[in-house]
């Protein structure tokens, strides 16, 4: 029980260091978001975003991203393919875990249909604009940095292994510096 004694104390701690964009309270609520509502948003972001079935097909950042809605259960579903789950190491799947607790952010590392996504999932009528906007980002970083920092390009979630991990470059490289 220290372990997670520990662990809640650095969380605790940590807070001040959440990353996920607080949206600004807004002068007047938001209207509820809707499939016609999502899609002005998403065809402001691209101008060639396409529908699909019950989605959009977009291009953020030369991303391509696919968005799936179900009005009837009230959800949303931002996704970015990354590559085919097969070949997968337990250190690929430990890191992307690692980056789901405290650098993915909004979005999140996913395995589905042999694949490995970069998702955003949220309720549908409850999302506001610059929380989609903000989570798209997040979810397009988090594509482009796999492999790498695996981050959402915000802050990070200070109580999880990343800034460790990443600190870990920055220790090597005055390791070598100190050679000189």
């Amino acid at each position: 029980m220290a372990w997670l004694r520990t662990i809640v104390t650095a969380c605790v701690l940590a807070v001040p260091a959440l990353a996920q964009d607080a949206p600004k309270a807004p002068e007047s609520p938001e209207p509820p978001m809707t499939y016609e509502r999502l899609g002005r948003i998403l065809f402001a972001l691209d101008e060639n975003a396409q529908p699909a079935g019950a989605g959009f097909q977009l291009t953020i950042s030369g991303v391509p991203m696919l968005i799936v809605t179900d009005q009837a259960a009230d959800r949303m579903r931002a996704m970015v393919p990354l590559r085919r789950a097969e070949g997968l190491t337990a250190e690929d799947m430990m890191r992307m875990m690692q980056a789901n607790f405290d650098t993915a952010l909004d979005a999140r590392y996913a395995v589905a249909k042999g694949r490995l996504w970069a998702v955003f999932i949220h309720p549908l009528s409850s999302l506001e604009k610059d929380q989609l906007i903000s989570s798209l980002g997040q979810t397009v970083n988090i594509a482009r940095t796999y492999g790498t920092l695996y981050t959402g390009g915000a802050l990070q979630f200070g109580g999880g292994d990343s800034p460790g991990i990443q600190r870990q470059l920055i220790e090597e490289l005055l390791e070598k510096g100190e050679e000189i």
